[in-house]
């Protein structure tokens, strides 16, 4: 496996080589425009990008990775923040990144980060995703066309969500069983295409809260 690097700090990268797995090769660039020339001439040759987010020029960093994202939606994606933003989080997510890891993250962890992303899901940890959306929390947005096609209870568990509430709390909210909410988000992720429980609530809240 191989996987494309945007990292202008040397200390990273060297940890970066003495945690990743064998036989996954890192490949270093130092510029964005060498990432799209590089996944425009080959776009199935790095399954994943790393991109290190630098505390001097993050603002610039966080839009950059988001224009890579919207240009290459299928890239498995994975940014490395050097400081600590909600709002760059939700940002990030909201376009599409698939994790966030503190730089310096561990051998072991890294493994799982990839392993948990392969399987379909963003990393950031159950607890971290929920948090964000209950920290964006703000009234429901005006109808949104991707969720015309919602039944009014299809709609009911969409709220739900964008409130924070986790499958138990909603079936309880609701008065069905978690099994019937699994089966209604199963159909309001298909019908919105979206992929997760963070890009639900995004679509259902208004776009300010990834400002």
């Amino acid at each position: 496996m191989k996987i494309l690097c945007w990292n202008t700090d040397n200390a990273v990268w060297k940890h970066w080589n003495q945690v990743i797995s064998r036989g996954v090769s890192l490949v270093r660039v130092d510029t964005l425009e060498e990432v799209r020339q590089i996944l425009r001439a080959k776009p199935s040759e790095f399954e994943y990008c790393f991109f290190y987010l630098d505390k001097e020029f993050f603002a610039k960093h966080v839009e950059d990775v988001a224009s890579v994202c919207a240009e290459l939606p299928q890239q498995k994606v994975v940014v490395f923040p050097s400081q600590h933003s909600q709002s760059a989080a939700l940002r990030l997510f909201s376009v599409g990144v698939n994790g966030q890891c503190a730089p310096y993250i561990g051998k072991e962890q890294l493994t799982l980060v990839l392993s948990v992303i392969e399987s379909g899901e963003i990393w950031g940890g159950k607890a971290f995703i929920q948090q964000l959306i209950q920290q964006s929390a703000l009234p429901v947005a005006q109808p949104n066309s991707a969720l015309d096609e919602l039944s009014e209870r299809e709609l009911s568990v969409a709220q739900c969500v964008s409130k924070g509430l986790s499958n138990k709390q909603i079936a309880l909210e609701l008065n069905i069983t978690e099994r019937t909410v699994k089966a209604h988000l199963t159909s309001i992720f298909k019908k919105t295409q979206t992929k997760d429980r963070l890009a639900l609530a995004l679509l259902v809240k208004p776009q300010s809260v990834v400002h």
